[in-house]
């Protein structure tokens, strides 16, 4: 589906609120859209069965899990086979402290989202990864402030 197709205003509406407040109640949904609850939840369920709404979940918070250190994690490989990309992609998998992963253009092949509770085991994750994937470099930097963060713009 194109990054618009079949998304009228409505369907923005709903998916802005569900994007800010997944545990708002269909009623709640309805009433600020000015739909009634069925059609509103037919919507919802289309927009759930074609993959725009791929899942609602808690945002939660990473210093008071204890998870307070962001690391980004810049990532250049001198192998670019299928092979090395499916053990790479497996280590991504399984690797939890990884949040989030991006294949990039440019100087930087990977860019990695790492949480971890202390530099210590940010030192743990690094020999972990390095030792499981050949890497040409890795370059690390490590959060400040995280300044914005925001539902997508629909």
């Amino acid at each position: 589906m194109s990054a618009d197709k079949g998304l009228d205003r409505l369907d923005r509406e709903i998916l802005r609120l569900l994007s800010v407040d997944a545990s708002l109640s269909l009623a709640d949904i309805a009433g600020k859209v000015g739909l009634t609850p069925t059609p509103c939840w037919k919507r919802i369920r289309r927009m759930e069965q074609d993959g725009i709404i791929k899942s609602r979940v808690a945002i939660l918070d990473a210093e008071k899990v204890g998870l307070p250190v962001s690391v980004f994690v810049e990532i250049e490989t001198a192998d670019h086979s299928a092979e090395w990309l499916a053990r790479f992609a497996e280590v991504i998998r399984d690797t939890p402290e990884i949040v989030d992963a991006w294949r990039m253009s440019g100087d930087v092949d990977y860019l990695l989202h790492v949480v971890v509770p202390d530099i210590a085991a940010y030192d743990h994750f690094y020999r972990r990864l390095i030792g499981a994937v050949p890497l040409r470099n890795v370059s690390s930097r490590f959060s400040m402030e995280r300044m914005k963060a925001a539902p997508l713009p629909v």
